[in-house]
């Protein structure tokens, strides 16, 4: 094995950029070169323990718990490193995702690469990503294994009388856009199908004249409580392509088809994360993000909690930004070093809906060519493309890594932390309320640590504190004089007028205390702990956030289910009473939270 080219390979890459000529010789004498099959797993969830550091050369590797993939590692990146230490059964089961080879480092070198400073502190920071994202992927994605025929119900059943001709009943199911009519003779119910109408009908012996009683047949039926997979089951034992749900009193509540049962698997969070994962190409990439509404109904259906249901989003989306910017790369060539690409507003918070915008930014490492710029360049655009074509909207304020402004490297991001902070100019106030909510999605850079002690800087700069707080007061909910929900032509903008105040206030009141952690309730509770906050506020904004999301979930689930582009303007007439009575304090639990922190905003605070 070559161990000049092994040690400038490994030099682009923490934790061994850290170390001296030296160090870094003695590690890339040691290690030793190993191919991995696509598919071969490496390392299994308590199994034997790592004998070896494995750092990732080229190809790349999947990080699973509990079955499911909780991290891509690509060149440059390692795994293994707690078992190896530990000598303890691996946390993780590591499967080679495409073929792959890697620098396999002994214990005794590895030890040697974590004892220092740097070391210690990579290792602590990738564990800790790693079991974080355990955590939201594991446990935030509701399974919707159990979904119920009930739920998969779409629309009313269509009844006709027995006595009408077949042709009328065809046309009946025409107009009303579905495979199957039902008749009901006391508390008998029969069906009619496209099938019974194409084999007995159009190709068959029976005129489409005669009454609708002679070609009918027996309806399968199921209950609404009952498991869909057992409706899969009743129609297979049956050999039919429709099944009759009923509910607990005999009474029916709708017709599923067999296409309703066979995008049952679809509309599994985990299901559709899979197959965007493992998607070939980025023609079959689009293909499979286009169950993304399909999912996003049915845990609606499924009564999924509002910032559960953002948290799936947000990992289907992760999902669809890491396939892209894996196959770009495929597509380019490897990486001229380490790279981290970050996932900014919404979706770093884990609370983007189908009406959020997609933004994003990217950092490579400082000593990198001139190339390096032009190369993350394209593979930006090429992921940009993709996005587009998966139905995600981007940014209108270009805010990409595809643009200059947004990609650049690390140190430069540093300093442009740094300048928000220093000189919090318009420009700068602009890019805070936006950069400032980031969250590496990928790439073996360390990136992280360096951002985050800027912003535990922020609270020392009163500048900015003063003017984050003014954003934080800008934007007023829609009330009138006396605290009751004003509307304007178009309606009422939920994102503009209640959850970007919310998210505001509670980046101010994060950022003022030092909290760096990212998701609007978290950072209000958080900052509620250390009595920043008083309980009666931090609660009120917390319940806000959640009946604004519910609302604009729900408004999105109706634009999906009519074929209408999601907004966020909805019309507080059209809501039901108890839904306006909700939105009314919601907004005003709002005014009152902006009320108290604009009589501290001229102090500086």
């Amino acid at each position: 094995m070559n161990t000049a080219g092994t040690a400038e390979f490994l030099r682009r890459y923490p934790p061994f950029s850290a170390l001296d000529d030296g160090q870094l010789a003695a590690v890339a004498a040691s290690a030793r070169e190993r191919r991995f099959a696509a598919g071969e797993l490496v390392l299994v969830e308590d199994g034997p323990p790592a004998s070896s550091l494995f750092v990732v050369r080229d190809g790349a590797v999947e990080l699973l718990h509990q079955g499911e993939v909780v991290e891509l590692i690509g060149p440059g990146e390692n795994f293994g490193q707690p078992s190896l230490l530990s000598r303890l059964a691996p946390a993780f089961t590591v499967r080679a995702r495409d073929d792959t080879t890697c620098y396999l480092v002994p214990r005794e070198q590895a030890l040697a690469v974590f004892g220092g400073p740097a070391g210690l502190e990579y290792l602590a920071q990738s564990y800790r990503t790693r079991l974080v994202l355990a955590g939201h992927v594991v446990h935030a994605l509701p399974e919707l294994g159990t979904v119920s025929a009930g739920d998969l119900v779409r629309r009313p059943p269509l009844f006709c009388e027995g006595s009408i001709a077949i042709r009328r009943a065809a046309q009946l199911m025409t107009d009303n856009r579905t495979s199957a009519a039902l008749v009901r003779d006391g508390q008998n119910v029969s069906i009619l199908t496209d099938a019974i109408l194409r084999e007995r009908v159009v190709t068959g012996d029976v005129n489409a004249e005669n009454a609708v009683s002679r070609v009918v047949e027996a309806a399968v039926q199921v209950r609404a409580d009952q498991p869909a997979v057992d409706a899969v089951v009743e129609m297979l034992d049956a050999g039919t392509d429709h099944v009759v749900v009923v509910d607990a009193q005999r009474r029916v509540v709708g017709v599923l088809s067999a296409a309703d049962l066979a995008g049952l698997e679809t509309r599994s969070p985990f299901a559709l994360r899979h197959a965007l994962l493992s998607a070939r190409d980025e023609e079959e990439l689009v293909g499979a993000a286009g169950g993304l509404p399909h999912v996003f109904l049915a845990l609606m259906d499924a009564g999924i909690a509002p910032l559960d249901v953002c948290r799936v989003l947000s990992a289907s989306a992760d999902s669809v930004c890491q396939r892209l910017i894996e196959l770009a790369i495929a597509a380019r060539g490897p990486a001229p070093g380490a790279w981290a690409w970050l996932v900014l507003g919404s979706t770093a918070r884990r609370e983007f809906t189908l009406g959020s915008d997609v933004e994003s930014a990217l950092a490579y490492d400082d000593g990198l060519g001139d190339g390096a710029d032009e190369y993350f360049a394209a593979v930006a655009a090429d992921v940009r493309r993709g996005l587009e074509r998966c139905g995600f909207v981007l940014d209108a304020n270009e805010v990409f890594a595809s643009e200059p402004l947004w990609r650049m490297p690390a140190s430069r991001w540093v300093e442009t932390f740094r300048d928000c902070l220093d000189e919090p100019d318009r420009s700068h106030l602009i890019r805070a309320n936006v950069a400032f909510d980031f969250r590496q999605l990928a790439g073996a850079l360390e990136v992280t640590p360096p951002l985050v002690a800027v912003l535990r800087d922020a609270r020392g700069h009163p500048d900015l504190m003063r003017r984050l707080a003014r954003t934080a007061t800008d934007f007023k909910p829609p009330l009138g004089f006396r605290g009751n929900v004003v509307s304007g032509s178009e309606g009422v903008d939920l994102k503009q007028g209640g959850t970007i105040p919310i998210t505001n206030l509670a980046r101010f009141y994060a950022l003022s205390n030092a909290v760096t952690i990212s998701a609007t309730t978290d950072r209000l509770t958080a900052v509620q702990e250390l009595g920043a906050l008083d309980d009666e506020t931090a609660e009120a904004l917390r319940e806000a956030f959640a009946v604004l999301m519910r609302i604009r979930l729900e408004h999105h689930a109706e634009r999906v289910e009519s074929g209408a582009t999601v907004d966020n303007v909805v019309d507080p007439a059209a809501l039901p009473p108890l839904t306006r009575s909700h939105l009314r304090d919601a907004f005003r639990a709002v005014a009152a939270a902006q009320k108290r922190l604009s009589v501290y905003v001229p102090l500086g605070l």
